[in-house]
């Protein structure tokens, strides 16, 4: 029996209808993958307790306007295992430890505090507990944060840049010598 000259073969054998089908297809893949990405490694920026920070914010405040009545500053250096600060102000009473807290900005895992113990008048030494390489935010504070005396002193701090740093109460994250 003679074939006809315009016969088509099946539609399986046809360039288009896979074209058609692999796109939508493509997107199926992309958007489970995108999923999975999303749901494993979760966004740890964002706080749980934003509200109750908010409402914080004022005791944040108060701190940073007592450090500004004190005069508070305090200059800072960085070596491979210890860290050391003098701390200067108008009536400052001597403080027996010092709390340097080290966050990171953006993977809060490698947040951590370090206990500075005095070594000498308004001078205070600690051990690193870590290499702080990169770009941190350093907040210093009393070891015993009483009411009565409740103050912070925070910088910016890149150790790619500088081992020294200088925090000031009247012009917050200012920059390294």
């Amino acid at each position: 029996m003679p074939t006809k000259t315009g016969a088509t073969s099946k539609w399986y054998q046809q360039f288009w209808p896979w074209f058609l089908i692999a796109l939508p297809s493509a997107v199926v893949v992309a958007s489970i993958i995108t999923i999975v990405i999303a749901i494993t490694h979760g966004d740890n920026l964002v706080r749980d307790d934003y509200y109750k920070d908010g409402l914080a914010i004022n005791h944040y405040f108060k701190q940073d306007e007592t450090a500004r009545q004190m005069q508070l500053s305090a200059a800072g250096n960085l070596s491979q295992d210890y860290i050391e600060i003098t701390l200067r102000g108008v009536s400052l009473p001597p403080y027996p430890h010092l709390v340097l807290h080290w966050q990171h900005p953006t993977n809060e895992t490698l947040d951590i505090k370090s206990v500075l113990l005095r070594d000498g008048d308004n001078h205070y030494r600690g051990q690193l507990s870590h290499n702080p390489e990169g770009r941190w935010y350093i907040t210093l504070t009393p070891f015993d944060t009483s009411d009565d005396i409740n103050w912070r002193l925070k910088t910016e701090l890149n150790t790619d840049l500088s081992q020294q740093f200088i925090i000031n109460s009247q012009h917050p994250y200012s920059e390294t010598p």
